[in-house]
């Protein structure tokens, strides 16, 4: 079920009805009925795959309540062991079998030797890597004690499956979103309004901006040994917004829908792209993932201590986990490994840390480096995305080469909507998001009528609804 389609848009209004008039006499019920109602939105896509969602809740529901009757560090470790086995064998099985057997033969097939070895056609579950993650932190955080268990079976189910962002995220962490389960919830019109606007501002990211590149990209990725230079380069701008509207939007939206539930969710997307370095990028792109990987990976493996060699070493993990957990295709382990390359000088230079807080120009000096400094890394973060959007390896690097012959000529793709009109709403779109770099919702504050009823005309005039597009994270 998809957010930007008309059954969501009938689906979403009975939920909330039934949430706080008819099902809001116990927290109890409203969490048994948000359990029934997100189970039903995974199932829409296939009932099959609610096995898999309820076997890894009941295996880490069990697992935490075992941790927390277990005091030896060996006993421990061997109980989170069957949490990390079973979670991502499961998500290894089902997202990455296929690749490791066809690179085993194409591997042997580079050296002459033919393998007969026959693979099988698994559906990918949609949502498996985020919440995947998601329980998978309940129990380590368990294993730390750094959170007690629940008792309460509905509770901990609602947390894992809880719909607005099961299939993309924010990947919640159980300190953090749990225990809003165990909370009692009180129906908020100022927090109602916000999910509101963020749900429009989200979709109007999703179907207006990253659905519109998505035909431009489509096109131009699918026919790049033939387009210009200039053709090219506009078609990993394109999809640079492509990848930025949809996956922030579908977050924008997961945010504003649980706030109408009563629920906070993090942050998930910053303005990414006005970013000033790789290493300011990462904090505000995913934000979700990358603080994942860093308290659960990157610090367990010493972090920026120790020798540079193991700092260097360290931050290739990342970024090649990073790349690999988005799918199961040898581009995005590239992308991941020149982002770490793009990462390493900040880290040398000890300058990885600097930008952390909003952007603020003093004078016009000031706003020529900070202008400086976001072209170079969008330009740097484009080159990564070509890596990212292709379908091979080689094609990445095709399509990067052809850049270099420096043929400009400026071509009028017949694709059946707006061409030169792309580049004037993408240029108001970053300035709309510019000017609201300060707070998580452009279209609040001052004027926030008119600027929602703005926002909702250009959804309608400019959208798509009578093919809604898939979101691009939904296969990862």
């Amino acid at each position: 079920m998809l957010f930007n389609s008309l059954l969501f848009l009938g689906f979403l209004p009975v939920v909330f009805l039934l949430y706080w008039f008819v099902f809001k006499k116990t927290l109890k019920i409203q969490n048994l009925f948000l359990l029934i109602v997100s189970y039903v939105f995974y199932g829409w896509w296939d009932y099959r795959f609610l096995s898999l969602i309820l076997f890894s809740t009941l295996v880490d529901f069990f697992v935490a309540k075992q941790l927390a009757n277990t005091e030896g560090p060996k006993s421990r470790k061997r109980i989170l062991a069957v949490s990390l086995i079973t979670n991502l064998g499961l998500l290894g099985f089902f997202k990455y079998y296929n690749f490791f057997i066809e690179s085993w033969v194409e591997g042997w097939s580079a050296i002459g030797v033919t393998m007969q070895t026959s693979t099988l056609n698994i559906i990918l579950p949609v949502g498996i890597s985020f919440y995947t993650f998601q329980t998978l932190s309940y129990t380590i955080d368990v294993y730390r004690k750094q959170l007690q268990p629940t008792s309460n079976f509905i509770d901990f189910s609602a947390f894992v499956a809880f719909f607005p962002q099961l299939v993309a995220g924010p990947i919640e962490r159980a300190n953090h979103l749990l225990p809003q389960f165990q909370s009692k919830r009180t129906f908020n019109l100022e927090r109602a309004k916000s999910g509101l606007h963020l749900i429009v501002w989200g979709l109007l990211k999703k179907v207006v901006i990253a659905d519109s590149c998505a035909i431009y990209v489509n096109s131009i990725f699918s026919n790049y040994e033939s387009a210009s230079a200039m053709t090219l380069i506009l078609g990993a701008v394109y999809f640079a917004f492509q990848i930025y509207g949809d996956f922030s939007g579908y977050s924008d939206m997961a945010i504003g829908i649980s706030r109408l539930f009563g629920f906070d969710l993090m942050i998930n997307f910053n303005y990414p792209y006005f970013s000033r370095n790789i290493g300011e990028f990462w904090r505000r792109w995913h934000i979700s993932l990358s603080t994942w990987f860093r308290d659960y990976l990157y610090i367990p493996l010493g972090g920026s201590r120790g020798s540079k060699k193991r700092q260097v070493l360290n931050v290739f993990i990342i970024f090649l986990v990073s790349g690999f957990w988005h799918g199961a295709n040898w581009t995005f382990v590239v992308w991941g490994f020149l982002n770490a390359l793009y990462f390493l000088p900040s880290l040398l230079a000890k300058t990885n840390r600097r930008h952390t807080s909003n952007i603020k120009i003093n004078n016009f000096k000031s706003g020529v480096i900070i202008a400086f400094q976001i072209m170079i890394t969008f330009v740097l973060t484009c080159i990564a995305w070509v890596f990212f959007r292709a379908d091979t390896v080689m094609e990445a690097f095709n399509y990067l080469y052809r850049i270099t012959r420096l043929n400009f000529k400026i071509e009028y793709l017949s694709i059946d909507r707006y061409a030169p009109e792309l580049v004037l709403l993408l240029l108001g779109f970053i300035s709309v998001e510019w000017f609201s770099r300060f707070k998580q919702e452009p279209i609040s504050g001052k004027h926030s009528l008119v600027k929602l009823t703005i926002c909702i005309l250009v959804i309608f005039v400019l959208g798509s609804f009578s093919n809604p597009q898939d979101f691009i994270y939904f296969q990862f």
